[in-house]
């Protein structure tokens, strides 16, 4: 077993590598699903798919990764670290839940260090039906040109305006604004998209050929960029259900766990957001029982992440950028959504354990 520093992993190429050799020292199939372009290095893009445990499961846990390509830098250390720990495998076994492990959802992403897909979309407000009227932001609309300004950094102007709508506004009023979806600016900030990118689609094949047949179905999809540096919340990740919620705290809240926050009671660092992942596990799974939740681990303020956000959205607008400039964005991108240090490495190998272990418990009845 390799230790939990040396399970995260520092490029792409690096991270997949690690996962695939993980999945055949734990005797695993990988089936990879190819991305139709290359990655920053040269290198092939796929989002690879590990199933441990029986065929006939009537549980299924799935752990996924890089939904937000650059947070891949986190999630890729749980998955390793969990393929080569003997005894969370063996626990899952021993009570009947088989596990999926989906490598990478956006490996563009994770590959060119941006949170969004080859589309410029945020994967995690893509999940909607396309052919109906689409959400509208109309605090992302305000402030859009002010978050994508000519010049960068950006010039004492344009931080006077930013600094004066977070002092009328207040900043969750900027935080929600800016990171609850728009579906106007292709250029722009969390755009949802105006068609299902190519990992929306490839995670609905994988959800189809996985769970189709299971009863209960659980989802820990890992994500960074919120909170305090280091913790790990536990966020739910359901439709407004009560019961679902219920069973959600019931799985993970208790033991001295950090409480099950939601978007739709307002106890979440997340902003209420719109065009979710997780909608296409009723849609694609839609006999099962699911009960989910998003692990969202702290690194900086969230002022600074946004700030990281814009730096990276002027410079995909700004291609001939400076190659110092550029630089200095994509290791502010990095510095964002993913603390390159062991102690932090071991908090969230720590906690998303934990509420693995959590997990199968609840798909077994013994939560």
């Amino acid at each position: 077993m390799i230790g939990v520093v040396e399970s995260f992993s520092s490029s792409y190429r690096e991270a997949r590598t690690k996962f695939l050799e993980a999945a055949s020292a734990a005797g695993l199939q990988v089936e990879s699903h190819v991305h139709p372009l290359k990655g920053r290095d040269g290198e092939v893009l796929a989002m690879d798919v590990a199933r441990e445990g029986p065929a006939d499961a009537k549980s299924l846990l799935v752990i996924t990764s890089a939904c937000h390509g650059v947070e891949g830098y986190c999630g890729t250390g749980v998955q390793v670290h969990a393929l080569h720990d003997a005894e969370w495998r063996r626990k899952a076994l021993d009570q009947g839940v088989a596990v999926l492990y989906v490598h990478a959802l956006n490996p563009y992403g994770f590959s060119h260090v941006r949170r969004v897909t080859q589309e410029n979309v945020d994967l995690n407000r893509n999940f909607h039906d396309f052919s109906k009227p689409l959400p509208v932001n109309a605090g992302y609309r305000e402030i859009h040109s002010l978050l994508l300004p000519e010049v960068w950094p950006p010039d004492e102007a344009n931080i006077a305006a930013i600094g004066k709508f977070i002092a009328e506004r207040g900043e969750k009023a900027y935080q929600s604004a800016i990171s609850g979806g728009q579906y106007e600016f292709e250029d722009g900030l969390f755009f949802g998209g105006k068609a299902p990118t190519w990992s929306n689609q490839t995670i609905r094949k994988v959800l189809r050929a996985h769970g189709q047949k299971v009863e209960r179905l659980a989802w820990i999809d890992i994500h960074t960029g919120l909170g305090p540096n280091g913790h790990g919340e536990r966020i739910f990740a359901c439709r407004d259900d009560d019961v679902a919620y219920a069973r959600a705290k019931a799985w993970w809240g208790g033991n001295g766990a950090t409480p099950i926050t939601s978007i739709y009671d307002g106890s979440s660092t997340s902003a209420f957001l719109t065009g979710l992942m997780w909608n296409c596990m009723y849609e694609e799974c839609p006999q099962a029982e699911y009960t989910g939740i998003a692990m969202e681990y702290g690194t900086q303020p969230v002022l600074a992440v946004m700030q990281a956000l814009r730096g990276d959205h002027w410079l995909n607008k700004h291609p001939h950028a400076p190659a110092a400039l550029a630089a200095q964005i994509k290791q502010d991108m990095m510095d964002a959504f993913y603390t390159d240090t062991d102690s932090w490495k071991g908090q969230i190998v720590s906690q998303a354990r934990q509420s693995m272990f959590q997990a199968v418990d609840g798909l077994s009845g013994r939560a």
